[in-house]
């Protein structure tokens, strides 16, 4: 099981664009995760304020892989102004370490629409999210992790 407190000691680079991704232990339980491409996040426990835990953050790469799967079939039919909210929720199994259950809803107004249209398309962005969205059908298929400790 991944255990998200583990870090190791060098970056990690992902298929796309060659991005390495770290994080570096700033403090008791407390993190920066860094990108190669500048991108900085505070991670630490939920007794800290201004930062996410690593489970927030799991949490908020769901919504925002939904939210960015979404957004062509959304701004194709309502324009690249289209207002859209994801919100994320799941309470953690504290006995497992795991989260069961992740429950999203994507808030986005279609009233403009004629209802069957609205429907379409309702359609046409499941499909998009359930195609593209790598953070949801990574979870949903499971995914191995291999952890390597490196000493000095």
């Amino acid at each position: 099981m991944f255990n998200s407190y583990m870090t190791v000691t060098e970056p990690v680079t992902t298929d796309q664009q060659t991005t390495e991704l770290w994080v570096e232990r700033t403090g008791t339980r407390r993190y920066t995760g860094r990108s190669s491409r500048g991108a900085e996040v505070l991670i630490g426990s939920a007794d800290v304020d201004g930062v996410f835990t690593p489970g927030e953050l799991l949490k908020v790469a769901l919504a925002a892989c939904t939210g960015m799967s979404s957004d062509k079939p959304l701004s194709r039919r309502l324009g690249d102004d289209y207002d859209a909210t994801v919100r994320v929720s799941g309470d953690a199994d504290r006995d497992n370490e795991v989260y069961p259950r992740l429950e999203e809803v994507l808030e986005v107004d279609l009233s403009e629409l004629e209802p069957e249209a609205a429907e379409r398309l309702l359609v046409v962005v499941q499909r998009a999210v359930d195609a593209v969205c790598t953070v949801g059908r990574t979870l949903k298929a499971g995914t191995e992790v291999d952890l390597r400790i490196d000493t000095e």
